[in-house]
């Protein structure tokens, strides 16, 4: 039999017992819910009803359509509220393939940049099926479900259209896999810290300028990671071992790194951390945060002083994407429900053997060859990656009794 629809639309100041209202007057039509869509911005409710029926006008309260119609528009003014009523048929629109969440972040995001976005979007053959709100501040976040796009295709025109507005994207398969998601595993210096912890501790040695002079060699591809770690820390010899508490001390966390350890770990995530740095200093952060795993390069000491050597096997490039599947297995946790976090090349391995590879604040070879990369100066908004919104968190930490998260 024919399948008609009514889609009724009501908008107007937001308010409980609008849906309800709505659907009380519909029972007595013999109507069925087909599908339903609400939003609300700034106290303004937009509430959508998409009802179907067989065959004729149905029966009810008036005995025709009319009499549905009109009491609909009865409840509009009871409410204050504008109505739109359309007609159709119930259509068999097969699902649409590549569907995708599309993240956008800015601070600010400028109506210029959406439209640079969602131009790419529709150059690209896609739909945009739904957009939802993830935060306001202190970055806008701004999620898409689109449908009908080849991810490879939208993530190189996305990328292009990001770098030209100055916002972040992110492009994700959508499903459950997204969901699936249980560990994260996030380099350490410039990354989970603000700090370089190797600079800090030639501060106190007195050998910041030549450690500095290796790290450029290093950053040059004039030596590996190894080489430079074994030269550097030969320039730390000698420094007592009390250094290591004063250090700790001096450690900046990124903004936004409480939230996102802490909301993880309400969520049942596994957090882990890999460094080049060293253990005598990630073991206080590990202790601090509460993390779960931690992985780094440990100073040897001898009678209490530095040998300005390293003991054990090395947390390199390989080393980190080794210990990324060590943890991994552990958790007994699929590589593709991981997410890694990294902003050198020392975190590459690591950030393509995760099922999600984010580069945060990253050099650009890293940012060129990650999933996604994030360029605002807060950590939490890996959150908004994940599909977690601010206003979640804020609730989680209202009912936690935390005070309210800076604005």
């Amino acid at each position: 039999m024919n399948q008609r629809t009514l889609l009724i639309t009501l908008t107007g100041p937001d308010r409980p017992g609008v849906t309800s209202r709505l659907f009380e007057v519909l029972t007595a039509f013999p109507v069925t819910v087909a599908d339903v869509e609400q939003v609300v911005i700034r106290g303004r409710l937009t509430l959508g009803v998409l009802v179907a029926y067989a065959g004729g006008p149905p029966t009810g309260t008036g005995g025709t359509i009319g009499g549905l119609w009109t009491a609909v528009e009865q409840v509009a003014a009871d409410l204050d509220m504008d109505l739109e009523i359309a007609t159709g048929t119930v259509s068999k629109e097969k699902r649409r393939r590549g569907r995708l969440h599309v993240t956008v972040l800015g601070a600010p995001l400028l109506p210029a940049a959406m439209a640079g976005i969602t131009g790419r979007i529709a150059a690209c053959g896609a739909n945009i099926d739904r957009i939802e709100r993830l935060s306001s501040y202190p970055v806008t976040c701004i999620e898409m479900a689109v449908s009908g796009a080849n991810p490879q295709a939208m993530r190189v025109a996305l990328a292009a259209e990001a770098a030209a507005q100055q916002v972040d994207v992110a492009v994700q398969r959508s499903g459950l896999h997204r969901r699936a998601k249980r560990l994260i595993v996030m380099d350490v210096d410039s990354t989970l810290i603000q700090n370089e912890v190797i600079e800090l501790l030639a501060k106190h040695a007195g050998c910041l300028d030549e450690v500095a002079r290796v790290t450029e060699e290093a950053m040059r591809g004039e030596l590996d990671f190894a080489q430079s770690l074994i030269r550097r820390v030969a320039l730390l010899e000698g420094l007592s071992e009390e250094v290591f508490e004063k250090v700790a001390k001096e450690l900046v966390l990124t903004p936004g790194a409480r939230t996102l350890v802490r909301t993880l770990k309400r969520l049942d995530y596994r957090f882990a951390i890999v460094s080049g740095g060293f253990t005598q200093i990630t073991d206080t952060l590990v202790r601090d945060l509460g993390i779960d795993y931690s992985a780094a390069n440990t100073l040897e000491v001898v009678d209490g002083r530095l040998t300005g050597r390293v003991t054990g096997e090395i947390v390199d490039r390989p080393g980190k994407a080794r210990a990324l599947e060590r943890f991994a297995a552990e958790s007994n946790i699929p590589l593709s429900q991981t997410v890694a976090v990294g902003d050198g090349a020392n975190d590459l391995d690591m950030l393509a053997a995760a099922g999600l590879g984010i580069a945060f604040n990253a050099k650009p070879v890293v940012r060129q060859a990650a999933d996604t990369a994030l360029n605002v100066p807060y950590l939490d908004s890996i959150l908004y990656l994940l599909g977690i919104s601010r206003e979640e968190v804020e609730a989680a930490d209202a009912e936690d009794g935390l005070p309210p998260m800076p604005a």
